[in-house]
């Protein structure tokens, strides 16, 4: 073997681990991509559920109507959240913006809940119960499907810090992807739903 043919080997088995780095960073990006998603999923169907929970207490809490609109317009802001981090994940403005669009919904819910103990015959509604069912089982989701999405946040900002897919990474632009954080120890907590 001469001394071209082994340059050349070495060329190629470096083109192939480069090309190998390549296909770790793209599989890393699709996967906190594909897990945002499911918070996606989640988050949509936790706010899909409001509005039926707000009309749900808006016939029994007439007289609590500025409650039932900051839910509202804490949903509003959640949704445009959400809309927000879903075009751009790796938008750290974004992600934080989603984070505390979600801690204000959660506070606004914890209101009106907290209110609703006043009315008994709300308590007792059956449609009531079952959406405040659905939320907490949501809330739940919501959790886990955060808790994979900074998982795979972590994997693909490790892979991409690591030495040598940082070259790669570098030379193709893969921009750290950001996790989702919630600032406050009470939003952490899935809220306590009791009727």
């Amino acid at each position: 073997m001469g001394t071209g043919t082994i340059l050349l080997i070495i060329f190629v088995g470096i083109i192939l681990f480069g090309i190998s780095l390549f296909n770790r960073l793209v599989a890393g990006r699709n996967g906190y991509k594909n897990a945002f998603a499911q918070i996606d999923v989640q988050l949509t169907r936790r706010h899909d559920l409001i509005p039926n929970l707000v009309e749900t207490a808006k016939g029994y809490m007439a007289h609590e109507k500025e409650t039932l609109e900051a839910v509202i317009n804490a949903r509003n802001a959640a949704v445009s959240g959400l809309s927000a981090a879903k075009a751009d994940p790796t938008n750290p403005d974004a992600m934080k913006q989603l984070g505390e669009a979600e801690q204000g919904l959660s506070g606004a819910l914890g209101r009106l809940f907290a209110l609703s103990e006043s009315y008994p015959d709300l308590k007792a509604n059956e449609n009531m119960m079952q959406l405040s069912e659905e939320l907490t089982t949501t809330e739940n989701k919501v959790s886990f499907a955060r808790q994979a999405y900074n998982d795979a946040v972590m994997m693909y900002n490790n892979l991409r810090e690591q030495f040598p897919s940082s070259f790669i990474a570098n030379w193709f632009s893969f921009q750290a992807a950001e996790l989702l954080e919630l600032e406050d120890e009470a939003m952490k907590q899935v809220p306590k739903v009791e009727f």
